[in-house]
C-alpha cells in the first residue's frame, strides 16, 4: 500500500489529526510551507500544508510526488456550511468536488463513523457572508472550501484516488466577522498583520467574532481528526 497524501490549507486544520498519529517526523521539502510525514492507522502518510487556494494545493501535490509516489490524495480542511442542516464541527465527506467549469467524484473513506455527505464547492475567495451562502446553497451544494479544485486535473493525470473531507468551522446561518478576502496579500494568503490591525480599530466589533471563530476552528480540527482516524482510504 502506497503513501496517503493530505492536503489542506493551514497547519492548525491537522491539530486534531496530529494528536492520533505516530512516528511523527519533520520534513522540509522547498517551497512548501509546513510538510509532516507519519504513521496513521499502521499507514505511511504525509501531511502538507501550503496555503489557500487551488495553486498552493497544486504545488503541494506536485512537490511531494517529486520525494514519494502517494497513491491517494485526501483534500483536508475546514469548509463553510451552505447546507443550513450542517452544523459547526460537522464532518463532510463530498460526493464530488465542483468548481466553474468543471467538477471531480470524491471517494468515500471505509468508517463506522456516521458523516453528512454532498457537493463541496471549491473556489478562490473567501465566502464570508449568510447572504452569499444562500445564493450557493442554490446550486445544490452542500458546502465551499478553496483548495480541492487544484488537485483534480492532478488526480486524473496520476489516476489516484481522490477523496475530500472536511470539518464545519462556519455554518450557513453566519457572517465572518472580517471580509478576509481584504486581509489577503498580491499572493492570495491572509496576513495576519491586517487581520490583527482591524480588530484593533475596532475591537468590539471584530474581536469577539474572531474568538469565535478561533474556538470554533479548534473545534472543528477535533471533530476531523477524531473522524480520519478511523477511516481507510
Amino acid at each position: 500500500m502506497g503513501v496517503l497524501l493530505f492536503i489542506a490549507a493551514e497547519a492548525r486544520e491537522f491539530r486534531g489529526l496530529l494528536r492520533r498519529c505516530e512516528d511523527v517526523r519533520r520534513l522540509a521539502w522547498p517551497p512548501l510551507r509546513w510538510v509532516r510525514s507519519v504513521r496513521l492507522r499502521g499507514r505511511e502518510a504525509v501531511l502538507v500544508a501550503n496555503g489557500m487556494g487551488a495553486k498552493c494545493s497544486a504545488e503541494a501535490a506536485e512537490v511531494v510526488r517529486r520525494h514519494v509516489e502517494p497513491d491517494a490524495i485526501v483534500s483536508y480542511g475546514f469548509c463553510g456550511a451552505l447546507d443550513p442542516d450542517l452544523a459547526l464541527s460537522a464532518v463532510l465527506v463530498a460526493s464530488e468536488v465542483r468548481w466553474p467549469g468543471g467538477a471531480l467524484p470524491a471517494l468515500a473513506p471505509r468508517t463506522s463513523r456516521s458523516y453528512a455527505t454532498g457537493v463541496l464547492l471549491s473556489g478562490e475567495h473567501v465566502v464570508c457572508t449568510a447572504r452569499e451562502k444562500r445564493e450557493l446553497r442554490a446550486t445544490g451544494a452542500a458546502a465551499v472550501e478553496m483548495e480541492a479544485a487544484g488537485l483534480a486535473p492532478l488526480v486524473r493525470q496520476w489516476s489516484l484516488r481522490f477523496s475530500c473531507v472536511r470539518a464545519v468551522s462556519d455554518t450557513a446561518s453566519e457572517d465572518l466577522p472580517l471580509d478576509f478576502n481584504a486581509m489577503r496579500g498580491s499572493d492570495g494568503q491572509l496576513r495576519q498583520a491586517r487581520i490583527v490591525s482591524a480588530a484593533l480599530r475596532h475591537p468590539l466589533a471584530i474581536a469577539p467574532g474572531l474568538w469565535r471563530l478561533r474556538e470554533a476552528t479548534h473545534a472543528a480540527s477535533e471533530a476531523l481528526g477524531d473522524f480520519v482516524a478511523d477511516c481507510q482510504f
